[in-house]
């Protein structure tokens, strides 16, 4: 098993752990809000220095 696949793995269980703790605090629009607005960040970002 190669280093990516490990630190892929890792990343996707903490963001499962995450989303537990954002349900559990009853947070979970903020958690939401703030993925979409990184993901619209990040494409605006690659669209700029490509």
């Amino acid at each position: 098993m190669k280093i990516n696949n490990i630190r892929r793995i890792l990343y996707k269980i903490s963001r499962v752990l995450g989303d537990v703790n954002a349900v559990k605090r009853g947070t979970v629009g903020k958690r939401v809000g703030r993925r979409a607005a990184g993901r619209q960040t990040g494409k605006l970002l690659r669209k700029l220095f490509k």
